[in-house]
């Protein structure tokens, strides 16, 4: 089977990965891939998503697999191109991809069709926001574009409405769009992801990720510092009532709007004292929840993604370790307000008995590996218990050395412990 991976971070490294080690002959391409991801996976040259799928079609490729989230929005739609060609493709059409593009689209589709979810006001500039906001704090800010993760701003105060406001309406830091004006939701943050095919679900390992940059959870907001992952974490009888009261509503929703979903949906989910409450949807895997979750599937990752993207979910292909997994994120100098690439990475041959994913790196002209981005790699460790794989992530992840290096040793502990 020949499978392109689209996107460069690490979610597609950890994606690849397990997609190498499915049974039979696999070949792997990736656009627009990475010095590492090269490693498993050919680097398909080609200019924009036109020029993309015209190379698969050429190249008899068998399964498009969407692994970054703005491909999906971006010109036609990367899905809606491969069904015009016959490509078989893991990810949904642009019409639904809005589910992650859209707050606004997001919101009023949970509020059709029953999903609980916090309430919220649509605005589209700064002083109406300032007067929906009054002196309601905590309260929730959510661009509603596409921001990679850094979109939402949880403000318990004027000072930090008017810093959020400045970067949206000021700086324009995300690019044009409105603003939602969200109730604060309170309780612990669970993501739950879901292989998706009509009306068809299977729902994977659930995670919990780590979004500021700091210890304790404090500093600014990141794409993510960390992730747990664990079958463990929800307990079952509350994890039967997220799939009746959010994930059946929301794939019945999906088919019923003839909005043909097809591939990952992320959950972000609120344990508040009401109940789970919905307060997102990722039209992908997340990143860095990928780079825990995926050691913890096995069997046929391949053959499964091309009968879903085919219409028939097989979800015998695949099985789910009851164990544990935390992935530590090591981030360069200046990270998240800034990144700094072009700094020597030391250690990685002393790592053992990890997976260590590649999110912003590249190979220098000595063939030494340095930084390219603000979160630069993934340290992964499993363990038949929290503690075993907290204890290998961080131990292995010390071990990893550059200029500037920033990593969180808290992931894995805080809010467990």
């Amino acid at each position: 089977m020949r499978i392109v991976v689209v996107g460069k971070g690490g979610r597609e490294h950890a994606l690849l990965r397990s997609l190498s080690e499915s049974p039979g002959e696999i070949e792997l391409f990736c656009f627009p891939g990475s010095d590492a991801i090269s490693g498993i996976a050919q680097a398909v040259e080609a200019d924009g998503l036109q020029e993309l799928v015209a190379w698969m079609k050429a190249h008899s490729i068998d399964l498009c697999v969407a692994g970054e989230e703005s491909y999906l929005l971006k010109d036609e739609g990367l899905a809606n191109l491969c069904a015009k060609h016959g490509i078989p493709c893991w990810g949904p059409p642009k019409e639904a991809a809005l589910l992650e593009g859209s707050k606004e689209f997001a919101k009023q589709f949970m509020e059709r069709h029953g999903i609980p979810t916090g309430r919220a006001v649509v605005v589209e500039r700064a002083e109406e926001a300032r007067e929906g906001i009054g002196k309601s704090y905590p309260t929730v800010l959510k661009f509603d574009g596409l921001a990679a993760g850094k979109g939402v701003a949880v403000c318990p105060d004027e000072e930090s409405v008017s810093s959020f406001l400045e970067e949206v309406y000021g700086q324009r830091r995300f690019g044009e769009g409105s603003l939602l004006i969200e109730e604060y939701l309170e309780g612990p943050e669970v993501s739950i992801f879901a292989a998706v095919s009509g009306r068809e679900a299977v729902i994977f390992t659930p995670a919990r990720d780590y979004k500021l940059i700091g210890e304790g959870d404090t500093g600014a907001n990141t794409g993510g510092m960390g992730a747990v992952a664990s079958r463990q974490l929800i307990d079952p009888v509350l994890m039967d009532r997220i799939e009746k009261e959010i994930i059946e509503p929301t794939i019945e929703g999906l088919a019923d709007d003839d909005l043909g979903y097809v591939g990952f949906l992320y959950f972000g989910l609120m344990l508040t004292t009401d109940g789970p409450k919905i307060i997102e949807y990722n039209c992908r895997f997340g990143d860095p929840e990928c780079q825990a979750v995926m050691p913890l599937v096995s069997g046929n990752l391949a053959a499964f993604c091309r009968e879903g993207a085919e219409g028939k979910l097989r979800p015998e292909l695949l099985s789910f370790d009851e164990g544990w997994s935390v992935g530590v994120i090591l981030a360069s100098a200046g990270y998240p307000a800034s990144s700094h690439s072009g700094d020597v990475i030391d250690g990685l041959d002393d790592v053992d008995g990890v997976r260590v994913y590649h999110s912003g790196t590249r190979l220098n002209a000595e063939g030494q590996w340095e930084t390219n981005g603000g979160r630069v790699l993934a340290v992964v460790a499993r363990g038949a218990d929290r503690e075993t794989a907290v204890t290998k992530a961080h131990l292995e992840a010390a071990k990893i050395d550059f200029e500037g290096s920033q990593h969180r040793s808290d992931i894995g502990r805080l809010h467990f412990e």
